[in-house]
């Protein structure tokens, strides 16, 4: 058997020993940042990951395909721990608006991160197919976005306006001067 890569494993469910086993949605994560075989990849944030590693598992195997975009969409992901923190609530809140009580299983407010992720991804594996594709992939999205700073805009320095139509531009500072300005 040929070595699996990044662009022929086969995603499954379940932890594997190497890609040609198969790969699990972190795994290939893990195998996308260049990282060793795992399906713990430093490169994504653990909250993101629980979930996903979860949800993988609770996916109907002819539905695993939907999972190869968001493998590239979390590397890099990894962030502090106020931004864990923000992914578990938003996933606490997620998993009860989606499940909606139908499981029985309530969250506490400051429930254990794993237990939230599991439910999160016990939601979603619950959602009828088509609405479960859209909705995890827009969670994932925020969450991955949550990590993200926006950058700030750059300030455009404009020249001051030119006094008149045939006015020259102003001199250069001195640390901007051509080098033919310092010849002799």
């Amino acid at each position: 058997m040929s070595d699996s890569t990044f662009q022929t494993v086969r995603l499954a469910g379940g932890a594997h020993a190497s890609p040609a086993e198969g790969a699990c949605v972190m795994e290939l994560a893990s195998m996308l940042a260049g990282e060793r075989f795992s399906d713990h990849p430093r490169a994504v944030c653990p909250v993101i990951a629980g979930f996903l590693r979860s949800y993988n598992d609770r996916v109907p195997p002819d539905e695993l395909d939907q999972l190869y975009p968001l493998a590239a969409l979390v590397v890099g992901s990894a962030s502090s721990w106020g931004v864990r923190r923000r992914r578990t609530r938003r996933l606490s809140e997620w998993a009860r608006a989606a499940d909606d009580g139908r499981s029985g299983q309530r969250l506490a407010r400051r429930e254990a991160r794993h237990r939230i992720v599991v439910a999160a991804a016990r939601a979603a594996a619950g959602m009828d197919s088509e609405l479960r594709r859209s909705a995890v992939s827009e969670l994932v999205d925020e969450l991955v976005a949550m990590g993200h700073r926006t950058p700030r805009p750059l300030v455009a320095l404009a020249a001051p306006p030119l006094a008149e139509a045939g006015a020259s531009a102003p001199p250069l500072h001195p640390t901007q001067q051509h080098d033919d300005a310092t010849a002799p």
